[in-house]
């Protein structure tokens, strides 16, 4: 199969990891061979539950039974986007009454939210900060900020600025001008970097003066990942428009953007059908995120997800390990090189451990398990971990 891989299926780069999966259960992932490998990837963030979870599977095949797609997004009534939407709303902060446009993806989320700020100020300008991931389509790309990743496919969309994450100075950037500032809530492909010293904050604050929005993106870090379900809250910031995806289909693909109801009618009228998707909002998909939203905001996942990034953190401690990054279980280790970080990445993955990279940070070792991983499962998956980093130590 491994062949057939390669040869028919298009290729994201010249060496893919080209497992062979059988099933997975759990915190777990089986190979063809019967290997069986400790999740500490879910997928890149999205499997927020874990693979094969019973009520998320329940939910799935209830509603295969039911109805799968009947029509294009916005016309038809359909149970499960409808529930799955207002869900959400009444996990959001209550100053504001949300609306909740359903995408396939967090990409097509992006597109949508940039498409709102534009159309509701009347303004072009989009500031985005460097090294930040939003998607791979034309749009998203323009708002990443990496021109290793973005000059073969110039030119993409104009009117377009950067600011340095967590810089203050560069604030003075967004002006009467900006239709808005897009920034992730943690940036990720960088190296998941945290805010610092009130940043979003004063992002918000310089937005409201001069009329811009602010569009924060949680795609990885929403759903629970960082101890609460959307992870603006840690920082006491709300923004103006929310991008969501990855864990919000608990292992499904799904994305969203959500914003005032004020604010997303625009999209309805001049023009209409401001923006549309065939199959955002897919009841099947809208039926598992359901499912997975409710399991985690009504059970302990999200306080315990706090006391398992702190047993990561106490469990990692090793000279090789300059820094750990993150908040959660959005984590990831930093030491000397690249070349370190895929040595421990490869050499994990022959002993049952699955880690990964990140994007534009070749120093890290990404860790983003399920947030129902064990503490039993965590020390396990750190006892292999770290005589890995001792055997690439060694060499």
């Amino acid at each position: 199969m491994q062949s057939d891989f390669i040869k028919y299926q298009a290729q994201t780069s010249p060496h893919p990891l080209a497992l062979e999966i059988s099933h997975a259960e759990g915190t777990f992932v089986y190979d063809t061979r019967g290997k069986e490998y400790l999740d500490f990837i879910a997928g890149v963030s999205a499997n927020s539950l874990g693979h094969n979870h019973p009520k998320v599977k329940k939910a799935i095949i209830d509603q295969v039974n039911a109805y799968t797609h009947v029509m294009v997004y916005g016309e038809f009534v359909q149970k499960p986007a409808v529930e799955l939407c207002k869900h959400l709303a009444d996990l959001l902060p209550q100053s504001k009454e949300w609306s909740i446009y359903l995408t396939n993806s967090g990409t097509e989320a992006t597109e949508g939210a940039l498409k709102l700020a534009k159309k509701f100020t009347g303004r072009t300008e989009i500031i985005a900060a460097k090294n930040a991931y939003h998607g791979n389509t034309q749009g998203a790309m323009s708002v990443c900020g990496n021109e290793n990743q973005n000059r073969a496919f110039r030119p993409l969309v104009p009117g377009i600025k950067f600011i340095t994450f967590n810089n203050e100075e560069e604030l003075k950037k967004i002006t009467s001008k900006t239709a808005a500032v897009l920034l992730e809530t943690i940036q990720g492909g960088a190296g998941f970097i945290v805010p610092k010293n009130d940043y979003l904050i004063k992002v918000k604050k310089r937005c409201e003066e001069v009329g811009a929005l602010l569009i924060l993106d949680e795609i990885q870090t929403g759903i629970g990942r960082t101890g609460t379900f959307f992870g603006f809250e840690n920082y006491n910031t709300t923004p103006d428009i929310i991008i969501t995806g990855k864990g919000l289909g608990g292992g499904m693909p799904i994305g969203a953007f959500i914003a005032p109801n004020n604010m997303m009618s625009i999209l309805k009228d001049n023009p209409k059908l401001g923006h549309i998707t065939t199959f955002g909002g897919h009841p099947v998909i809208a039926a598992s995120a359901l499912a997975t939203v409710k399991e985690i905001s009504s059970s302990n996942l999200m306080a315990e997800t706090l006391a398992k990034e702190k047993l990561f953190r106490k469990r990692l401690q090793h000279t090789a390990v300059k820094e750990i990054r993150g908040k959660g279980l959005l984590l990831a280790l930093i030491v000397d090189t690249p070349e370190i970080a895929s040595q421990i990445i490869l050499k994990s993955l022959e002993k049952g451990l699955l880690l990964f990279w990140l994007l534009f940070e070749g120093r890290a070792v990404r860790i983003t398990p399920p947030l129902n991983i064990s503490n039993e499962e965590i020390e396990k998956g750190c006892e292999i971990l770290l005589n890995v980093i001792n055997e690439v130590s060694k060499d």
